[in-house]
């Protein structure tokens, strides 16, 4: 059964999937940065198992809420866990009164996104060598 915790702080379980996800899967070395220090983080529990995370702040350019850094564990892909923590930041965005959720995507994650709402803006742009495109969806 899954649960979620929101932290306003990083915990080590999230921590340890985004290490695991994006810097030894996938190669990135920038993973954590001055944002962590500001936004809430949420992760999913599968029977008391760290499976998925991501985060949740207020950006100031983008005058909106901002969920990234949404990892799932690879033992826990193909349950619907992404789908699931991305819902639940779209929750504790309305909660805290937003109208809107924007994100980074992984251009090759475009399609899982636009399956849950989201819509692209903008031109594509790089991050560490990978293609990203801003999203957003109105809640």
């Amino acid at each position: 059964m899954s649960n979620f915790k929101i932290y306003h702080t990083l915990p080590e379980d999230a921590v340890s999937i985004r290490k695991k996800v994006f810097m030894e899967e996938q190669g990135f070395q920038d993973e954590f940065d001055d944002i962590d220090d500001i936004a809430d983080q949420i992760v999913l529990y599968e029977a008391d198992v760290p499976a998925a995370t991501c985060r949740i702040y207020w950006n100031t350019q983008k005058q909106d809420y901002v969920v990234g850094r949404i990892a799932v564990i690879k033992e826990f892909r193909g349950k619907s866990l992404g789908a699931a923590i991305l819902r639940e930041a779209e929750n504790q965005v309305k909660k805290q009164n937003g109208k809107a959720l924007y994100l980074a995507a992984q251009v090759r994650a475009k399609g899982f996104y636009e399956k849950s709402g989201y819509t692209a803006v903008g031109e594509e742009f790089l991050e560490e060598y990978c293609p990203h495109i801003w999203m957003y969806k109105k809640l």
